[in-house]
Protein backbone atom coordinates (compact mmCIF):
# COMPACT_ATOMS: atom_id res chain seq x y z
CA UNK A 1 0.00 0.00 0.00
CA UNK A 2 1.39 3.40 -1.03
CA UNK A 3 1.11 6.25 1.43
CA UNK A 4 2.22 8.92 -1.37
CA UNK A 5 0.03 12.22 -2.13
CA UNK A 6 -0.52 12.92 -5.97
CA UNK A 7 1.61 15.98 -5.51
CA UNK A 8 4.36 13.21 -4.40
CA UNK A 9 3.73 11.08 -7.25
CA UNK A 10 3.94 14.31 -9.57
CA UNK A 11 7.37 15.15 -7.93
CA UNK A 12 8.86 11.31 -8.25
CA UNK A 13 7.51 10.51 -11.17
CA UNK A 14 10.96 9.87 -12.59
CA UNK A 15 11.41 7.74 -9.80
CA UNK A 16 8.09 5.92 -10.35
CA UNK A 17 8.44 5.45 -14.15
CA UNK A 18 11.98 3.55 -13.36
CA UNK A 19 11.05 -0.64 -13.90
CA UNK A 20 13.30 -1.43 -11.01
CA UNK A 21 11.69 1.19 -8.62
CA UNK A 22 8.27 2.28 -8.92
CA UNK A 23 6.03 3.09 -6.11
CA UNK A 24 7.31 0.72 -4.13
CA UNK A 25 10.86 1.82 -4.42
CA UNK A 26 9.27 5.00 -3.94
CA UNK A 27 7.62 4.66 -0.65
CA UNK A 28 10.81 2.93 0.47
CA UNK A 29 12.38 6.10 0.47
CA UNK A 30 9.79 7.72 2.27
CA UNK A 31 9.79 5.14 5.14
CA UNK A 32 13.34 5.09 5.52
CA UNK A 33 15.67 7.32 7.23
CA UNK A 34 19.40 8.24 6.93
CA UNK A 35 22.23 10.15 8.99
CA UNK A 36 25.05 12.51 7.17
CA UNK A 37 27.86 13.01 9.31
CA UNK A 38 29.58 16.65 8.21
CA UNK A 39 27.77 18.99 5.63
CA UNK A 40 30.87 20.00 3.69
CA UNK A 41 32.20 19.16 0.38
CA UNK A 42 30.78 15.45 0.51
CA UNK A 43 27.68 15.96 2.44
CA UNK A 44 26.70 18.78 0.41
CA UNK A 45 25.69 16.79 -2.69
CA UNK A 46 24.71 14.22 -0.26
CA UNK A 47 22.16 15.95 1.55
CA UNK A 48 20.59 17.54 -1.71
CA UNK A 49 20.60 14.64 -3.55
CA UNK A 50 18.70 12.44 -1.06
CA UNK A 51 16.31 15.58 0.01
CA UNK A 52 15.18 15.37 -3.51
CA UNK A 53 14.91 11.71 -4.03
CA UNK A 54 11.91 11.66 -1.24
CA UNK A 55 14.34 10.11 1.86
CA UNK A 56 11.09 10.49 4.57
CA UNK A 57 13.75 11.64 7.59
CA UNK A 58 17.36 12.69 7.07
CA UNK A 59 20.07 13.50 9.67
CA UNK A 60 22.99 16.10 9.48
CA UNK A 61 25.49 16.63 12.19
CA UNK A 62 27.97 19.05 12.23
CA UNK A 63 29.48 21.61 14.44
CA UNK A 64 31.25 24.25 12.02
CA UNK A 65 29.84 27.39 10.68
CA UNK A 66 29.95 28.27 6.60
CA UNK A 67 32.81 30.02 5.71
CA UNK A 68 33.85 31.96 2.67
CA UNK A 69 36.06 29.29 1.80
CA UNK A 70 33.82 26.68 1.71
CA UNK A 71 31.77 28.08 -0.82
CA UNK A 72 34.28 26.31 -3.77
CA UNK A 73 32.99 23.38 -3.04
CA UNK A 74 29.91 23.08 -0.32
CA UNK A 75 27.21 23.62 -2.91
CA UNK A 76 24.38 23.26 0.19
CA UNK A 77 26.02 26.67 0.95
CA UNK A 78 25.56 30.20 -0.25
CA UNK A 79 27.00 33.48 -0.01
CA UNK A 80 24.18 35.00 2.73
CA UNK A 81 25.02 31.96 4.50
CA UNK A 82 28.59 32.75 5.48
CA UNK A 83 28.46 32.88 9.51
CA UNK A 84 25.78 30.86 10.30
CA UNK A 85 26.06 27.21 11.52
CA UNK A 86 26.12 24.38 8.38
CA UNK A 87 23.54 22.60 9.57
CA UNK A 88 21.10 25.51 10.11
CA UNK A 89 21.79 26.52 6.06
CA UNK A 90 21.91 22.93 5.31
CA UNK A 91 18.56 22.43 6.46
CA UNK A 92 16.85 25.29 4.77
CA UNK A 93 18.50 24.13 1.20
CA UNK A 94 17.21 20.84 1.84
CA UNK A 95 13.53 21.83 2.86
CA UNK A 96 13.31 24.44 -0.18
CA UNK A 97 14.05 21.86 -2.37
CA UNK A 98 11.53 18.92 -0.84
CA UNK A 99 9.40 20.17 2.33
CA UNK A 100 7.86 16.91 2.37
CA UNK A 101 10.98 15.72 3.95
CA UNK A 102 11.73 15.62 7.80
CA UNK A 103 14.73 16.68 8.75
CA UNK A 104 16.85 16.35 11.79
CA UNK A 105 19.56 18.92 12.30
CA UNK A 106 22.56 18.67 15.32
CA UNK A 107 24.64 21.06 16.20
CA UNK A 108 26.91 19.56 17.38
CA UNK A 109 30.62 17.59 17.08
CA UNK A 110 30.27 13.47 16.88
CA UNK A 111 32.13 11.94 19.76
CA UNK A 112 31.90 8.86 21.35
CA UNK A 113 29.84 9.66 23.34
CA UNK A 114 26.73 10.70 21.53
CA UNK A 115 27.33 8.31 18.11
CA UNK A 116 25.28 5.71 19.43
CA UNK A 117 22.45 7.27 20.31
CA UNK A 118 22.71 8.69 16.75
CA UNK A 119 23.12 6.03 14.36
CA UNK A 120 20.04 4.16 16.05
CA UNK A 121 17.57 6.24 15.13
CA UNK A 122 18.92 5.94 11.09
CA UNK A 123 19.03 3.24 8.28
CA UNK A 124 22.05 4.16 6.55
CA UNK A 125 24.63 6.38 8.32
CA UNK A 126 26.79 8.20 5.59
CA UNK A 127 30.54 9.74 6.36
CA UNK A 128 31.12 13.09 4.59
CA UNK A 129 33.94 14.15 7.36
CA UNK A 130 37.16 15.92 6.94
CA UNK A 131 39.37 14.37 9.57
CA UNK A 132 40.46 10.50 10.25
CA UNK A 133 39.46 10.30 13.94
CA UNK A 134 36.22 10.80 13.29
CA UNK A 135 36.34 8.59 10.55
CA UNK A 136 37.79 5.44 12.35
CA UNK A 137 35.20 6.47 15.13
CA UNK A 138 31.85 6.10 12.07
CA UNK A 139 33.47 2.75 10.74
CA UNK A 140 33.65 1.30 14.71
CA UNK A 141 30.39 2.41 16.10
CA UNK A 142 28.62 1.03 12.70
CA UNK A 143 30.66 -2.07 13.03
CA UNK A 144 29.99 -2.47 16.25
CA UNK A 145 26.12 -1.81 15.86
CA UNK A 146 25.97 -3.39 12.64
CA UNK A 147 24.78 -0.54 11.11
CA UNK A 148 25.26 0.07 7.24
CA UNK A 149 27.73 2.51 6.28
CA UNK A 150 28.44 4.76 3.14
CA UNK A 151 32.21 5.97 3.17
CA UNK A 152 33.75 9.16 1.16
CA UNK A 153 36.72 10.53 1.25
CA UNK A 154 38.47 13.47 -1.36
CA UNK A 155 41.75 15.77 -1.77
CA UNK A 156 43.01 17.30 -4.20
CA UNK A 157 42.32 15.48 -8.06
CA UNK A 158 41.14 11.96 -6.15
CA UNK A 159 38.54 10.32 -4.38
CA UNK A 160 36.99 7.54 -3.16
CA UNK A 161 34.09 5.42 -2.24
CA UNK A 162 32.79 2.23 -0.02
CA UNK A 163 29.97 1.10 1.08
CA UNK A 164 30.16 -1.42 4.32
CA UNK A 165 27.67 -3.61 5.86
CA UNK A 166 28.46 -3.51 9.58
CA UNK A 167 29.83 -6.60 10.54
CA UNK A 168 28.95 -8.65 7.61
CA UNK A 169 31.45 -6.87 4.99
CA UNK A 170 35.18 -5.92 5.02
CA UNK A 171 34.92 -2.16 7.07
CA UNK A 172 37.27 0.84 6.58
CA UNK A 173 39.36 -0.99 9.16
CA UNK A 174 40.24 -4.18 7.11
CA UNK A 175 41.82 -1.75 4.35
CA UNK A 176 42.97 0.87 6.03
CA UNK A 177 43.41 -0.71 9.93
CA UNK A 178 45.01 2.40 11.42
CA UNK A 179 44.79 6.20 10.98
CA UNK A 180 48.10 7.91 9.17
CA UNK A 181 50.58 9.48 11.48
CA UNK A 182 50.23 13.06 12.01
CA UNK A 183 50.99 15.30 9.31
CA UNK A 184 51.95 12.21 6.53
CA UNK A 185 48.39 13.66 4.78
CA UNK A 186 47.92 16.82 4.28
CA UNK A 187 44.93 19.02 4.36
CA UNK A 188 42.75 20.77 1.49
CA UNK A 189 44.30 23.75 2.75
CA UNK A 190 47.55 22.34 2.19
CA UNK A 191 46.84 20.15 -0.88
CA UNK A 192 43.49 21.79 -2.11
CA UNK A 193 41.13 20.11 -3.71
CA UNK A 194 39.20 20.29 -7.21
CA UNK A 195 35.58 21.34 -5.88
CA UNK A 196 33.78 19.61 -8.11
CA UNK A 197 35.47 16.37 -7.34
CA UNK A 198 33.65 16.62 -3.81
CA UNK A 199 30.53 16.54 -5.98
CA UNK A 200 31.06 13.60 -8.09
CA UNK A 201 31.98 11.75 -4.99
CA UNK A 202 29.26 12.87 -2.99
CA UNK A 203 26.94 12.02 -5.71
CA UNK A 204 28.13 8.40 -5.99
CA UNK A 205 27.50 8.33 -1.84
CA UNK A 206 24.05 9.16 -2.42
CA UNK A 207 23.46 7.08 -5.16
CA UNK A 208 25.01 4.11 -2.93
CA UNK A 209 22.25 4.88 -0.45
CA UNK A 210 19.25 5.09 -3.42
CA UNK A 211 20.84 1.83 -3.65
CA UNK A 212 20.94 0.54 -0.38
CA UNK A 213 17.54 1.84 0.40
CA UNK A 214 15.75 0.59 -2.26
CA UNK A 215 17.28 -2.94 -2.68
CA UNK A 216 18.44 -1.42 -6.50
CA UNK A 217 21.72 -2.97 -8.18
CA UNK A 218 24.94 -4.09 -6.24
CA UNK A 219 26.26 -1.94 -3.43
CA UNK A 220 30.28 -1.31 -3.26
CA UNK A 221 29.90 -4.23 -0.25
CA UNK A 222 33.62 -5.51 -0.45
CA UNK A 223 34.52 -3.38 -2.86
CA UNK A 224 36.38 0.10 -3.06
CA UNK A 225 36.04 2.41 -6.11
CA UNK A 226 39.20 5.26 -6.23
CA UNK A 227 38.53 8.08 -8.28
CA UNK A 228 40.90 10.60 -10.69
CA UNK A 229 39.68 13.06 -11.70
CA UNK A 230 42.48 14.13 -13.65
CA UNK A 231 42.61 11.13 -16.02
CA UNK A 232 38.95 10.49 -15.84
CA UNK A 233 39.49 7.04 -14.23
CA UNK A 234 37.36 4.84 -12.30
CA UNK A 235 39.56 2.21 -10.43
CA UNK A 236 38.06 -0.40 -8.41
CA UNK A 237 40.05 -2.45 -5.45
CA UNK A 238 38.52 -5.75 -4.16
CA UNK A 239 38.47 -5.57 -0.28
CA UNK A 240 37.91 -8.52 1.91
CA UNK A 241 37.06 -9.04 5.29
CA UNK A 242 40.22 -9.11 7.13
CA UNK A 243 40.04 -11.84 9.86
CA UNK A 244 42.47 -10.01 11.77
CA UNK A 245 41.02 -6.78 11.63
CA UNK A 246 41.06 -5.06 14.90
CA UNK A 247 37.57 -4.06 15.29
CA UNK A 248 35.30 -6.51 13.14
CA UNK A 249 38.02 -9.67 12.77
CA UNK A 250 37.69 -13.16 14.61
CA UNK A 251 39.36 -11.31 17.95
CA UNK A 252 38.58 -7.93 18.26
CA UNK A 253 41.18 -5.80 19.86
CA UNK A 254 39.19 -2.88 19.40
CA UNK A 255 36.02 -3.67 21.62
CA UNK A 256 35.27 0.29 22.66
CA UNK A 257 35.23 3.34 20.78
CA UNK A 258 38.26 4.99 20.32
CA UNK A 259 38.57 9.05 20.36
CA UNK A 260 41.99 9.65 18.73
CA UNK A 261 43.48 12.40 19.97
CA UNK A 262 45.49 14.40 17.09
CA UNK A 263 42.86 16.68 15.09
CA UNK A 264 42.10 17.11 11.35
CA UNK A 265 44.52 20.53 10.44
CA UNK A 266 47.91 18.20 10.53
CA UNK A 267 46.81 15.25 8.77
CA UNK A 268 43.40 14.75 6.90
CA UNK A 269 41.66 15.73 4.10
CA UNK A 270 38.92 18.20 4.29
CA UNK A 271 35.89 18.07 2.82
Amino acid sequence: MFNLSEEEIERYSRHIILPELGGTGQQKLKDSSVLVVGAGGLGSPVLLYLAAAGVGRIGVIEDDVVDVTNLQRQVLHSTPDIGKPKVESAGESMKQINPHVEVDVYHQRLTKDNIFPLIDKYDVIVDGVDNFPTRYLINDACVMKEKTLVEGGILRFMGLIMSIRGGQSACYRCVFEEPPPPGTVPSCAEAGVLGAVAGVVGTLQATEVLKILTGVGKPLYNRLVQFDAEELRFHEVKAKRNPKCPVCGEEPTITELVEYAYTCETQAPKT
